[in-house]
């Protein structure tokens, strides 16, 4: 992709240099946002944002772009394209050119980027406070698809009865992509794959089968489950919830309910969102930030 010149907007593709800025500026911009609205802020320091954007901006199938104004950095955006759903974010802008359209050439310059590479669909997840994300999603097309609930502490109940929760190995990669594909209509099986590698998936059994598994139980993994049954048993075995917590469906009435009477307290609403192909999940599963 070459340099877009919109205005005194200029939109690139991310290089690993920018991760140490582009990480700044993350963390200033969510911490600003949250901090408004009385919300804690995704990332615990600065140093988080700037090693996760420093992963990400060399990280092999997710697309980065930074916006620049003036000769100066200004903001960041990623695609996810590891499956057929691409999924948007973390996009983040300086608070000190808000309202001058950055968001939106970022969002268009990832939008023309899945429509090139023939994406079925874009996904993201938004923070339900932020009516300025909401508006300009919704006016590029996105759909509300889900209301979120982030949840964060130690679950009480660490076993559940009939569920046998373990680490995840190569060979259960196709069982784990079928069950993707009937929950979700789609595998994820490249991410499931990098998450088996870096130590962080899992699955669950029952009845001597597989019933779910995770790429990991938090902010930055997903899930997919047969039943509440075995998402409970997945939660329950793990040993923290990654950054800010997990991302449960709000409608999941049954599973909120039991999460909050397992110590689980609710951190902040937020909305997941698409344009193109939407499948409503025949089961029960947990959204990373992306999707």
């Amino acid at each position: 992709m070459t340099i877009e010149a919109q205005g005194e907007v200029l939109v690139r593709p991310a290089r690993p240099e920018d991760g140490a800025v582009c990480g700044l500026i993350c963390y200033e911009a969510f911490a600003a946002i949250n901090a408004k609205h009385g919300f804690p802020c995704d990332f615990p320091g600065p140093e988080a944002a700037t090693g996760l954007l420093s992963m990400i901006f060399s990280y092999a199938g997710l697309y980065a772009v930074v916006a620049e104004c003036d000769g100066r950095v200004v903001g960041s955006n990623v695609l996810d394209e590891r499956s057929v759903i691409y999924g948007v974010g973390p996009i983040s802008i300086d608070p000190s050119v808000q309202n001058r359209g950055v968001g939106r050439k970022l969002m268009e310059a990832v939008m023309t980027r899945a429509g090139e590479r023939g994406a079925a669909g874009v996904r993201l997840v938004q923070a339900a406070f932020h009516n300025r994300s909401l508006s300009l999603y919704a006016s590029m097309g996105f759909d509300i698809r889900e209301p979120l609930t982030c949840l964060q502490g130690q679950v009480k109940e660490r076993d559940v009865p009939g569920c046998a929760v373990r680490a995840a190995v190569r060979e259960d990669v196709d069982e784990c992509n079928a069950l993707s594909r009937r929950v979700h209509g789609f595998d994820r099986g490249v991410e499931f794959q990098g998450a088996i590698e870096e130590g962080t998936a899992c699955v669950v059994e029952r009845g001597g089968r597989i019933t779910g598994y995770s790429t990991h139980i938090g902010f930055f993994g997903h899930t997919t489950a047969e039943s509440n049954l075995d998402l409970q048993a997945l939660i329950a075995g793990a040993e923290s919830l990654a950054g800010p917590g997990i991302l449960l469906p709000s409608r999941n009435t049954a599973m909120l309910r039991w999460c909050m009477a397992n110590g689980l307290r609710v951190v902040q609403p937020m909305t997941l969102m698409s344009t193109g192909l939407y499948n409503e999940p025949a089961g029960a599963w947990l959204p990373s930030v992306s999707f």
